[in-house]
């Protein structure tokens, strides 16, 4: 093995690190929505803010913030200050281990580029990998502004964005970790599936996407039957909202209606694409990554089901996200198979 062989491994080994750290932020950013603790921290101070409250008067004060706002004069009145650290808790680890990543990503990125192992192609894409990462604390901070008003819930409009942007970013690390480990001159031998590869990816996307706003407007807490909403294969009021393109993003039957019809059609693109490619001939990393898309997709079918019927217990509904990182790191893995070198 070459020196540069092993320096690409080095460093591809540290993204996936990495692209791990994103993806428990994702789960930990999920849960402590569905606690009802992301609104506990109503100020961002993105370089204060590593230490939480010590002393009683120092949680008092932090209390005593919370309490002029919204959330907690129409929902949590009354609230307890040990109640209240339950929800402090989980929203200032998502924020500490948001700022953790990225020291882990710079701190590193830094020592590379000084042994001069990172080429300058690689070095600017790092760059634009580091801002993405705090262009994301801020699209955090702006969707938790939105649920500090009259009505204490977050915009589902800023939720979809923020998970959008952290799906965005551990794509891009993904893509990066992926291209340094793989042969420069192999070819997946399946040319022919680099178009449906790029639109399973794309179907993927959006269906996690739709899932974000059924999230944004607790959808999973209604029409708990499948496949029959409200004993309907297609509810009424579906379009109720005017203009119509709201019924898409804030008409809860229609959202979750998106959602159930983007997931199935997910999973049979999926199966599809894994019967056409079952006669290819592919290398052993390709067909590796087609055999495990299937299979996550129908662990992530089973789940979403499940978490539906079962009403969204926290510990499901957890499950079922990462199902949705997993489903979309998989089709990311797919695509950089059959894309080439």
């Amino acid at each position: 093995m070459t020196d540069e062989t092993e320096r690409r491994k080095t460093i591809a080994v540290w993204l996936f690190v990495v692209a791990a750290m994103v993806v428990a932020m994702v789960i930990l950013g999920g849960v402590t929505r569905l606690t009802q603790s992301g609104l506990s921290m109503v100020d961002w101070r993105p370089v204060t803010g590593w230490l939480p409250p010590f002393s009683e008067a120092e949680w008092e004060a932090v209390f005593a913030r919370y309490r002029a706002y919204p959330e907690y004069q129409k929902n949590n009145l009354g609230m307890t200050l040990s109640e209240f650290k339950a929800i402090f808790w989980l929203e200032f680890l998502h924020r500490l281990w948001g700022r953790i990543i990225g020291l882990a990503f710079f701190v590193p990125l830094v020592v590379f580029a000084f042994k001069g192992w990172i080429a300058r192609p690689l070095a600017h894409k790092m760059i634009g990998l580091f801002v993405l990462g705090g262009l994301q604390g801020v699209m955090g901070w702006y969707m938790v502004k939105s649920g500090l008003v009259s009505r204490p819930d977050v915009s589902q409009y800023r939720l979809a964005a923020h998970f959008g942007l952290a799906l965005a970013i551990l794509g891009f690390i993904l893509w990066l970790a992926i291209g340094l480990l793989k042969p420069d001159a192999q070819d997946s031998g399946g040319s022919a599936f680099r178009r449906p590869a790029w639109a399973l990816l794309a179907l993927v996307s959006l269906t996690a996407i739709s899932g974000a706003f059924v999230a944004g407007l607790d959808g999973g807490l209604t029409y708990n039957t499948f496949p029959l909403m409200d004993g309907q294969w297609v509810p009424d009021g579906l379009l109720d909202i005017s203009p119509v393109y709201l019924n898409f993003f804030e008409n809860i039957a229609t959202v979750q209606f998106d959602h159930r019809v983007l997931a199935i059609a997910t999973f049979l693109a999926v199966v599809i694409f894994w019967l056409k490619a079952r006669s290819a001939v592919l290398t052993i990393r390709a067909r590796k990554a087609v055999n495990v898309l299937l299979g996550v997709a129908i662990i992530q079918l089973t789940l979403g089901i499940s978490t539906l019927l079962l009403v969204v217990p926290v510990s499901l509904a957890a499950l079922h996200q990462l199902g949705a990182v997993a489903l979309f790191s998989t089709a990311i893995w797919l695509v950089r198979e059959f894309q080439g070198s």
